[in-house]
């Protein structure tokens, strides 16, 4: 699959289809009921018919995830980091499991292949800092809109670190271009099993 080219802002379908099979793990059927009836008619069809490798408009993304936190967030304050975390260990390993399984973190972030591109368009997260069990990531020439996707690419970036070989990973949304910084960055730390083992880093 190529990256989307596209200058709108938007998404894969794929985005919408984990969306919802984590409400429906965490919250069960009844709840993906009350979401669903609670879009708006032509959002809702909208949202059925995507397939997985579709181009979506971001704020369709959006509008489902304003939909879920009104149904569950109270009950599950965290669920856009959780909800991140769940794309990258269902369709995210399914789909582009070669690009999540490296020998460190600082293989899988300095890659060529950029996997935020294969999700959404225009931009990319680029590395701006890299050193030895650290990295800044930086979003340029995309506005997440929403904190929702912010905080969902906090709970992705985790897990992909972690299926890289990281242990002892942490990620910190550290400026938010919402907040009136001019990127949004995220910080990224990890240790390696070499590394925990007095072997030498895994970098």
């Amino acid at each position: 699959m190529n990256p989307v080219t596209t200058t709108a802002p938007g998404a894969r379908g794929s985005t919408l289809r984990s969306t919802l099979a984590f409400v429906q793990r965490v919250a069960g059927d009844d709840k993906v009921a009350r979401i669903r009836d609670g879009l708006a008619p032509a959002d809702r069809a909208r949202i059925d018919a995507a397939a997985p490798t579709d181009e979506i408009p971001l704020t369709l993304l959006h509008a489902l995830w304003r939909a879920v936190e009104a149904e569950i967030g109270t009950e599950h304050p965290d669920w856009p980091e959780q909800s991140g975390a769940f794309a990258i260990e269902g369709t995210g390993q399914q789909l582009y499991g070669g690009i999540l399984r490296k020998k460190s973190p600082m293989e899988f972030l300095t890659q060529r292949v950029s996997l935020f591109r294969l999700y959404y368009h225009p931009g990319n997260m680029e590395v701006v800092e890299a050193e030895q069990g650290r990295a800044v990531l930086r979003l340029v020439g995309f506005d997440p809109g929403e904190r929702t996707f912010c905080r969902r690419q906090t709970g992705g970036l985790l897990r992909s670190m972690e299926f890289a070989g990281g242990t002892s990973c942490m990620v910190r949304h550290v400026r938010c271009s919402l907040d009136g910084d001019a990127f949004c960055e995220w910080e990224l730390r990890w240790e390696t099993p070499s590394a925990v083992a007095g072997t030498g880093g895994g970098e």
